[in-house]
Formats: structure tokens, sequence, C-alpha cells
């Protein structure tokens, strides 16, 4: 059954476009093709019966004369009284086989009303001819009348009407297609819009121009769209509120431990405050990137940039370094972009031990910023679960080396407000790259 089912599948098409195409053309053409058939059949039928009729009317005048005309005159009547689909001529004729076939038997018969059993009448084939037939009779004085019967063809339809059919069949495939497209391009684009769907940005509403189903798919998507990205405002606004409530009651547990005699105990409580600090600071750090920021877009020279951060970590020992030569500038906004980087130079530091930073334009005119470090990496199908806020890889990046798993989720939201991207990826012989791509 399951075989059965599979190969069945294999010829049928994957496409909803297609297979909506096949079932409506084959339908019509089915439709149109038996129609087309009846028509033909009557036609040829109708014209069958007038062929056959007029062989019998014609024959029964021709052979009625020739019987009364005197012998020495009937060789000047011959082709007088001859037509398209039968000559006679005086005679014995051809030899020829008895004719079995029906066609053979329904001229035969037409034959034989036409003489009227009045003259004895022998009909047979010509070999080699199939489409030929010789009546063989003997008139009242006893001369031999050979009647030569060629059919033509019966032709019910006009030369030019297949042309015209051909041309109906190309007609309905057109019709058929753009029917199909009509129907399946709202389903696309919704599609499309649902693959792009980004709460994070602010794009153009799904179009809720065209029929009344579609308009209202397409309010429906745009409520939802709405929908997700309230839900979303709600607990990014949760995070930032809890976040920062925790301040106050966090500054005072420190304060306490800042008064408290010195020991272990002591020590241990400042350590899990600082951890606790540091992750409400991520957490409102989190909340306002996704809100975005005030900054405003400046045009900022990429050498200068890129080097002044590159800069403040050598001076702090890291070994950051620039490869190649940067050109050009970008406009953006400065202090989100530094923030990004420097997430991304802070991992590759923590975890490799060295950043490198490199700078290029691609032809459609993004500006694409990469830091890249020979450390650990991250499994690949770990890499876009990386982005995600609170993610850890505790194998190779434990709570040892700090870290609450926001960097790169800040990273970004604040790419996203730049309008840009943040790809991870491996590099080859190891490492890690963290892109990111500005307008």
């Amino acid at each position: 059954m399951i075989a059965s089912i599979s190969r069945s599948s294999k010829w049928w098409p994957s496409t909803l476009r297609a297979r909506l195409f096949l079932i409506l053309f084959a339908g019509l053409a089915i439709a149109y093709g038996l129609s087309f058939s009846i028509l033909f059949i009557e036609r040829y039928m109708s014209a069958k019966a007038v062929m056959l009729g007029t062989l019998e009317k014609d024959l029964a005048t021709s052979i009625a004369i020739l019987d009364r005309l005197p012998a020495n005159e009937r060789a000047d009547w011959l082709d007088r009284l001859s037509r398209g689909n039968y000559r006679l001529a005086l005679g014995p004729g051809l030899p020829g086989v008895p004719d079995m076939s029906g066609r053979g038997t329904e001229i035969t018969g037409k034959i034989e009303e036409a003489v009227g059993h009045r003259f004895p009448l022998r009909v047979e084939s010509i070999p080699g001819d199939d489409k030929r037939l010789q009546g063989h009779l003997t008139l009242s004085d006893g001369s031999p009348l050979t009647i030569d019967v060629t059919p033509t063809g019966v032709m019910p339809i006009a030369d030019w009407l297949p042309y015209v059919f051909a041309i109906q069949m190309a007609l309905l495939v057109v019709c058929t297609w753009f029917a199909v497209r009509q129907a399946i391009r709202p389903l696309g684009d919704l599609a499309a819009a649902a693959d792009a769907l980004d709460p994070d940005r602010k794009g153009p509403p799904l179009s809720e121009a065209g029929p009344s189903e579609v308009a209202h798919a397409a309010r429906a998507f745009n409520a939802m769209r709405d929908r997700i990205a309230h839900y979303l405002e709600e607990r990014v606004q949760i995070l930032a509120a809890v976040s920062h409530d925790l301040q106050t009651p966090i500054t005072r547990m420190r304060l306490r431990a800042d008064m408290a005699d010195d020991s272990p105990e002591r020590d241990k409580l400042v350590h899990d405050l600082g951890e606790i600090e540091r992750l409400v600071q991520d957490g409102i750090a989190y909340a306002r990137s996704a809100h975005g920021s005030g900054e405003k877009i400046s045009r900022i020279d990429l050498a200068s940039f890129i080097d002044s951060i590159a800069y403040d970590y050598q001076d702090t020992g890291k070994a950051v370094t620039v490869l190649g030569v940067v050109q050009g500038t970008a406009s953006t906004k400065p202090h989100a972009l530094r923030r990004i980087l420097s997430n991304f130079i802070d991992n590759a530091v923590k975890f490799a031990g060295a950043a490198e930073i490199g700078v290029e334009r691609r032809s459609e005119g993004d500006v694409v910023i990469t830091v890249l470090d020979r450390g650990p990496g991250i499994p690949e199908d770990m890499l876009e679960a990386a982005m995600q806020p609170f993610f850890r890889l505790e194998q190779s990046r434990n709570r040892e080396t700090g870290g609450t798993g926001l960097g790169l989720a800040i990273a970004q939201q604040l790419a996203a407000a730049l309008g840009g991207s943040v790809r991870l990826y491996n590099r080859a012989g190891g490492g890690l790259a963290a892109e990111i791509a500005i307008p």
C-alpha cells in the first residue's frame, strides 16, 4: 500500500499551483475533447449516410439509363453517368476476391438496392487496393457492366477546423494558467510574508487588496503580526521592569554585605551579588536594545572608527588587530555599532585569547564588519540557537567564564535597530566569525 502511494506521488506534482493547473486543464480538456468527439462522430455518420444515399440514387439512375440505351450508344454515355465515387465500364472488369468487410457490405447493399435485384450482381474487392470495389452485373440484353466503386473519404469537418481546435486548446492552457495564478498568488504572498515575519523589525503590512477572502486572510495575518509584536514588547517591558526593580534590593544587600565582618561567607555573598547585578544589568540592556535607542544616525569614517576600537583593547593588553586596509565611510549609529563589535571582541578574547577585525564593502553597498577568532567555535546545529536570549554553550563556554547569554541577543537587537543583520559561522581550520552587515 505504501509502495503504491509512493509510486503515485512520484508522478504527482509537488506544488499546489501545478496540481490545480493539471486538474483544471485535464478536466476542461477532457470535457472539450468529448464534445468535439461527439460532434465529429455525429457529423461523420451524417456525411456517411448522405454519401451512401447519393450512391444508391445516382447508381440506380445510371444503370436504368444504360439498360434502356442501344448497345452501340452506351459507350458514349459512360463518362456522363459516372460520378466521383464510382465509374461505369462495359465488360467483365478486373478479377477480384469476395469482400467481407463492413464497408464492403454496406456498399454492396446500396448497389443491390440500386440494381433493384433485377440483374445478377457480384461485388468483389480488387487485390492490392483495399479501398476499391467492383460490382459485376449483366444488363437485360446480356451485356456485362462493371461498376468500379472508389468511395471518397468522408470529411465531416472542414480542413481548417483542427487548427481552430489547436488554438482553442492553447487558449484553454493560458486561461487555466491565469486562473490558477490568480488563485495561488495570494497564498504565495502570505507564505512570503510569514517567512519574512520578524517582530523585531517594522515591515510593511501585507496588502489587503483583492477578493474578500484574500483581504480577510491578509487582515487576519496583519492582526496576528501586531499581536505577536505586542506580546513580545510586553515580555521585554516585564524584563526591564523586573531588572530595574531588582537594582534597589541588590544595592541594599551589597551595602549590608560590605558592612559585615570579613569571612568566607561574606566573600561568597558579595560574589553572588555581583553575578546577580551583572545579570540585571544585561537584562536592562537587552530590554533597551529591543526598544531601540534614541541615538541619531551619523556618518563615520570606518578606518578611524575600527582603529579606535582596536586601540582601546590594545591599551588594556588585549590582542586585537585590524586586518587589511579599512577605507570608506558609513551612515550608522556609532554607539550601537561600537557595542555590537565590543560584544563580538569580548567573546573572541574570552574564548580564544585574541581577535581580528576585518571590513569589506559588498557590491550591493552593504558594509560588512567581521570579528574572527581561533577559539573552539560553536557546533553547527547550535549557531542559530546561540543568538537566542539566555542561551549558553555549557560544553565549551561554561559558567566559570562568566556571561549571562544575553550578549549576542543584544547585538542582534541593536543590529536590527541599525537596519542590518548579524551572522555567526565557523571558520575553516577552526574558530568563529561574528559578522555584522549594515546598509
